[in-house]
């Protein structure tokens, strides 16, 4: 058989934090305002198409540590109402890196009732 052979498509990497437990200042009831709870954060950014670790250089890939920074950045920046807006906030900063094609952020409250939380997946927009 001649002519070229093509390389099977290698599928899209990602970088991930599982169960990761902060303590946060969240929620939008009086009882939530001024103390801490702890909540579990699961976030899933996918690369995008062609980026992945070409060598052993952590400058090739994005670093689950920039995602931290961003978690810990937002919670810094004082209270926050609502765990939408948490989780939409780590999503924008997250895709703002153009290494990132996606994210998918799972945050679950673990106190002050059953666990509860929301889930949001986001896909970076072309520009335009």
């Amino acid at each position: 058989m001649t002519g070229t052979i093509k390389a099977p498509a290698l599928g899209r990497d990602a970088i991930f934090l599982k169960d990761w437990v902060v303590d946060c200042n969240i929620g939008v009831y009086a009882e939530e305002k001024g103390v801490t709870q702890k909540v579990r954060l699961s976030i899933d950014a996918h690369l995008a198409e062609g980026v992945r670790a070409s060598g052993d250089d952590m400058d090739t890939v994005p670093s689950y540590t920039d995602i931290i920074d961003i978690v810990n950045d937002i919670m810094a920046a004082g209270h926050i109402n609502l765990i939408e807006t948490f989780a939409e906030g780590i999503a924008e900063r997250t895709l703002k890196d153009p290494r990132i094609s996606s994210i998918r952020v799972l945050i679950e409250k673990l106190e002050r009732g059953p666990v509860r939380g929301v889930e949001i997946f986001r896909i970076r927009q072309a520009s335009a």
